[in-house]
């Protein structure tokens, strides 16, 4: 086990519970520090009570990289992505995830609980919390988001 990980922060709805559950203990295992937003169930939830937490977490530097999940990822990511300095992906496979961190800095990275399975959200985690943003032209880009 690798010691002294990055904090990561995690939230789901009732659709990404399992995998949520699933991928923290990928997190642990793997050295992460994880904190959990919740839902602790499969009882039907509403998304934002979970995604806005998670969301505000990295806005206020707490979490530098956070993961949030519900049946397709877009209510996630739409409701994490209305926080500032927030960039959210919506990502399906790791080529998507390693582009979002290459050419847009993304700091969040939603998940669609029911179109992926365990194996390959495990995957697509795993390229987005290791691959590092590529800076150079793609600052003034993601720069402009926010203007």
């Amino acid at each position: 086990m690798t010691i002294n990980k990055e904090k990561i922060a995690l939230g789901s709805d009732h659709a990404g519970f399992r995998m949520k559950e699933y991928l923290k203990s990928v997190l642990v295992t793997q050295g992460y520090e994880v904190v959990d937003y919740g839902t602790n169930s499969e009882d039907s939830v509403d998304y934002p009570d979970y995604a806005h937490p998670v969301a505000a977490g990295v806005e206020n530097g707490i979490y530098k990289k956070a993961v949030v999940l519900c049946g397709s990822g877009n209510g996630v990511n739409m409701t994490v992505n209305k926080y500032c300095p927030v960039r959210s992906a919506l990502c399906w496979n790791d080529e998507i995830a390693r582009l979002a961190r290459l050419h847009n800095n993304a700091n969040i990275l939603a998940l669609p609980a029911r179109f992926i399975n365990n194996n390959e959200a495990k995957k697509i985690m795993k390229v987005f919390l290791e691959t590092e943003f590529e800076g150079g032209r793609h600052t003034g880009r993601v720069e402009k988001i926010y203007k």
